[in-house]
């Protein structure tokens, strides 16, 4: 899709030390964070930046391991934790008052542990299917789910990466996680962006503990409007997850997007823009 997304100009900052984080801004009004999933970037938010910038002052960006940035992968304990604390820094960046996270996948995960740990940055959530993996097991059927999951995509994957080949690696989580040819996953261009961004996940692959549980305490406390999206055809493991994080989310408003998988707003950008853009007009 094009966008006016694709003629903004790069910029880049840094975070803990010299981490470089790339990332572009437009439109005017109150501040808006995209936050992309494990094998996006600052670009896989095209499809929401024309409905979105009229309306709020956006920012999308790459996360840490995310193309373009050329930060080298460096010890084994990467996780949703530090993506959180770069998205903390950032916000102290960029924003003069609490701003809006939307998030996707592990984006979502990340916006939510950032809400979390600063939620006076924060004023409010539209997050889909984040990857809360521990908490699958707390719902009927999630264990199973989780360990399928664990058994024939992270675990391959994983296998992958450490013998070098992350063109296998990427293609194993590509159909894993959004399901064999769905949506743009299954596109020529949507597996391009997953190779050229394999370095993400090849960090969680490699991680001792890529998905850790939430503060469930916190969780229940938080007092933000959120959003909380899920596709109509979404794998198992994100219905087990997404209806476990309900529970921990007494404020959430949980909506199901039809004609939709993991990725939502991809695929089905049009509901997924009015769905938000209305939850905001609320907040």
């Amino acid at each position: 899709m094009q966008s006016t997304l694709l003629g903004q100009p790069l910029q880049r900052t840094t975070v803990s030390g010299n981490t470089e984080i790339h990332f572009t801004r437009g439109g005017q009004g109150a501040p808006l964070v995209f936050v992309h999933g494990g094998m996006g970037d600052w670009s896989s938010w095209a499809p929401q930046w024309d409905a979105f910038t009229p309306h709020f002052r956006c920012t999308t960006y790459s996360r840490r391991y995310s193309s373009p940035n050329r930060n080298p992968l460096v010890g084994a304990d990467h996780s949703v934790l530090a993506e959180a604390q770069d998205l903390v820094q950032l916000l102290g960046q960029w924003c003069d008052r609490p701003a809006v996270l939307v998030g996707t996948s592990y984006g979502a995960y990340t916006a939510l542990q950032a809400a979390l740990v600063a939620p006076q940055r924060v004023r409010a959530l539209a997050i889909t299917e984040p990857p809360v993996l521990p908490f699958a097991d707390e719902v009927p059927g999630g264990q199973a789910a989780r360990l399928q999951f664990q058994r024939e995509v992270l675990d391959p994957a994983t296998e992958a990466f450490r013998r070098g080949d992350p063109d296998q690696a990427v293609s194993m989580l590509t159909d894993g996680i959004n399901g064999l040819g769905q949506g743009e996953a299954g596109t020529p261009e949507g597996r391009a962006r997953r190779l050229r961004n394999a370095l993400a996940m090849q960090a969680l692959c490699l991680s001792a503990d890529p998905y850790p549980a939430l503060d469930r305490d916190a969780l229940q406390a938080l007092r933000l409007p959120i959003l909380l999206t899920h596709g109509d055809r979404t794998q198992a493991i994100h219905q087990a997850t997404t209806r476990a994080l309900s529970r921990h989310l007494p404020l959430a408003r949980v909506v199901r997007v039809t004609d939709s998988g993991h990725g939502v707003h991809r695929d089905n950008p049009q509901a997924f823009n009015t769905l938000v853009l209305d939850f905001l007009r609320t907040v």
